[in-house]
């Protein structure tokens, strides 16, 4: 594995590193440095710059609107894009749905879709938990009947994100009860301003409201807003789900989390000492940056089968595994380092260092990190399974 850039993606790296300084907002820079939540206009805005230069769909090929980068490229950029402390957008149709609809769409849906991913026109969630059916998603419950040139679709989902901000939902439904559970999944595209479509609210740990619950009482949906075959959900949806494991991960965030968390130790004192002159504070920010450098290399391995042509396999899993971990204990140092200026964090007013002002809501936000995008005992099961060829009964 060469890990060493060329002298063209150098070149590329400091084409990227110029713009970032010249186009990103301050306003949108100030608040991801802090850690803070963006609203829906904060980000709109700012994927429509993205867009403006031809850079929002980066893993999209050409013939989509992407800008045809190699996989080290986009590696670069996610990098770039981090160092900057520019958002990373929502990715429900950038990096989830998008990818779906060219390997399994009709023409008709991607000429109608791509397109409106793209200039943020939609706004997309997804439809995947249910109540009874998180880890073990293969036990969804909603249904969709066939009627005509409609399905009736009858059901729940949970922890719907950004359900609250988004006009459309791509949705795993059970269209069969015959044979194996996983056989009688279907992936529908569903407006959310449909009669029978409710969104309920649910405020989470750190406090923000960024999940909800979506009931459908006999929400009808065209028999043209399915994907791919009846029957073939699930193989989509495992699809759809090797993208998002590898983009949890988090490589780019967490370095410059990292980073940050170095200089607060060398900036901030307790007791008339720098916090980095703590030999136990430090020991932990060792451990963490070799956890984090272990996490890098395994990306760029990832990247480099990637960039020999080979599909993401069994090592999204170990990604998103290790990634979320490295996020998790890159949070509690945030909070550890912030000490009192941590608790008074919904607070009005100057309570301490704004840099601290997030430290509590970030920790609160990642509890969920190794939940979310399959469970860690999930993806241990992947990896024995597809790794170590174990075989459960």
């Amino acid at each position: 594995m060469n890990i060493d850039f060329s002298p063209e993606e150098l070149a590329f790296q400091q084409e990227v590193r110029a713009w970032f300084a010249q186009n990103l907002p301050a306003d949108l820079k100030r608040k991801t440095e802090l850690g803070q939540m963006l609203n829906r206009d904060e980000l709109v805005v700012w994927q429509r710059i993205l867009n403006g230069k031809g850079w929002l769909v980066t893993g999209w090929p050409e013939e989509y609107g992407g800008p045809g980068w190699t996989p080290t490229q986009r590696y670069i950029f996610d990098m770039e894009r981090a160092r900057a402390n520019a958002p990373i957008g929502l990715s429900m149709g950038i990096i989830m749905l998008g990818p779906v609809l060219m390997a399994y769409g009709t023409q008709e849906q991607k000429d109608f879709y791509l397109p409106r991913i793209r200039n943020c026109e939609d706004w997309w969630c997804q439809g995947y938990s249910e109540p009874g059916a998180g880890s073990d998603l293969a036990s969804l419950k909603t249904m969709a009947v066939s009627d005509g040139d409609d399905y009736i679709v009858n059901g729940s989902k949970i922890w719907t994100t950004y359900g609250h901000w988004a006009n459309r939902i791509f949705c795993l439904v059970r269209t069969s009860t015959e044979g194996k559970k996983q056989e009688g999944i279907s992936f529908l595209l569903i407006d959310m301003d449909t009669p029978g479509l409710e969104v309920r609210p649910i405020i989470s740990i750190d406090g923000e409201h960024h999940l909800n619950e979506t009931f459908f009482t006999d929400v009808r949906v065209p028999k043209k807003n399915l994907v791919g075959k009846e029957g073939q959900g699930w193989t989509v949806a495992k699809y759809l789900l090797t993208h998002e494991r590898t983009t949890i991960a988090g490589v780019a965030d967490s370095k410059v989390h990292m980073a940050n968390l170095k200089r607060m130790a060398r900036e901030n004192s307790a007791n008339g000492a720098p916090l980095m002159d703590d030999p136990t504070l430090r020991q932990k920010l060792a451990k963490a940056e070799i956890n984090l450098l272990a996490l890098e290399y395994t990306n760029l391995r990832t990247l480099a089968a990637t960039a020999a042509g080979k599909a993401p396999g069994p090592e999204s899993s170990l990604l998103k595994l290790d990634g979320t971990a490295v996020q998790q204990q890159l949070s509690e140092l945030g909070v550890e380092l912030s000490g009192q200026y941590a608790w008074p964090w919904k607070a009005e007013g100057d309570v301490g260092p704004e840099e601290f002002s997030a430290t509590m809501m970030r920790y609160a936000f990642t509890r969920a990190a190794t939940i979310y995008g399959g469970s860690d005992e999930v993806q241990k099961n992947v990896i024995a399974k597809m790794v170590l060829g174990l075989n459960f009964k």
